[in-house]
């Protein structure tokens, strides 16, 4: 496996012989969400990252515009949390990024200090220029 992407070993069409054809690759990633769910995607890499079950808050503000609350995540890597001063003040915060491409999406809520932020803790803002919808949306 390099970069994300593997080859399963077949190729497409091929029916056994000597034929020379070019591999499909396919995308794998740590977790797939349910395909009948409404879901968040990656929209570089097309990365399940959230389900629309675990969306809390759509009245966020991230540094690309507008950005979604999250309860939980998957196909997320965390970097390491630091301290900033955001719109409700200040959070120690951890950038987190695609794990299949990774695009910088948003931050992780590790810490807050004022008590009314406290319910932000442990969630997970992804900001809309990186997302896609999925699965179900009409």
């Amino acid at each position: 496996m390099r970069d994300g992407v593997t080859n399963r070993g077949g190729v497409a069409g091929e029916s056994g012989g000597g034929a020379t054809a070019a591999r499909t690759p396919l995308k794998t990633f740590q977790a797939y969400l349910p395909p009948a769910h409404r879901t968040y995607s990656c929209i570089h890499c097309r990365a399940h990252l959230a389900s629309h079950d675990e969306l809390i808050s759509k009245s966020f503000q991230g540094s690309q515009g507008r950005a979604y609350l999250f309860n939980s995540v998957v196909n997320v890597g965390c970097g390491p949390a630091e301290e900033r001063v955001l719109l409700t003040g200040l959070h120690a915060v951890a950038d987190i990024y695609c794990e299949c491409c990774k695009t910088m999406l948003g931050w992780k809520y590790e810490h807050a200090f004022e008590s009314s932020q406290k319910y932000k803790e442990g969630k997970f803002i992804i900001e809309l220029a990186h997302m896609v919808k999925e699965n179900g949306w009409d």
